[in-house]
């Protein structure tokens, strides 16, 4: 059973690690190891509290999310088309439809895909390069605040995981 065990902590610091990472499952990849370990150890009681405090990040990790690239692009004065710019970028970022890097490949599209799409859409937007720099870098630092948080909100529930169900594993 510790085995088990260890092997889900694992895949908790995946979700952790995911939480962070943008196209990796984050929070989700938590709570479905929690459920694993109610599933497996025969006891959903032992897990109740984790569970409740997973389901609480998860659905917080995604309001912070929006919510963090919302801020960031309404700092930085940032239009709708500056928003819509920095999706479409970071989808064809994803997909590795930018200009090819010599590395990095999906990761760095993933992280200048946005600031790209952003730029683009506020310059085809307002026709002046600064402001939509400024907007595009406004957009990515709420976005990078916004995956911090979410990392955090992560760690945060793989403690709570650990703190009650470690007795039930190793006694004590």
């Amino acid at each position: 059973m510790q085995i088990i065990y260890w092997l889900l902590i694992a895949l908790m610091v995946v979700g952790i690690i995911g939480a962070v990472v943008p196209a990796i499952p984050g929070s989700s990849l938590i709570l479905t190891a929690i459920i694993i370990w109610g599933f497996v150890s025969g006891s959903f009681a032992a897990i109740k509290i984790p569970l409740i405090v997973t389901v609480i990040v998860l659905l917080l990790s995604i309001g912070v999310d929006f919510l963090a690239s919302y801020l960031g692009a309404k700092q930085a004065g940032a239009s709708k088309w500056g928003q819509i710019g920095a999706v479409v970028g970071l989808v064809l970022g994803i997909l590795g439809l930018l200009p090819a890097l010599p590395f990095g490949g999906p990761l760095l599209g993933m992280l200048f895909g946005p600031l790209l799409g952003a730029i683009v859409g506020e310059f085809i937007y307002r026709r002046e390069l600064w402001p939509a720099v400024k907007a595009g870098l406004g957009i990515v630092v709420g976005t990078l605040v916004g995956n911090l948080i979410q990392g955090l909100l992560a760690v945060a529930a793989v403690a709570v995981f650990i703190v009650t169900t470690w007795p039930q594993v190793f006694g004590g």
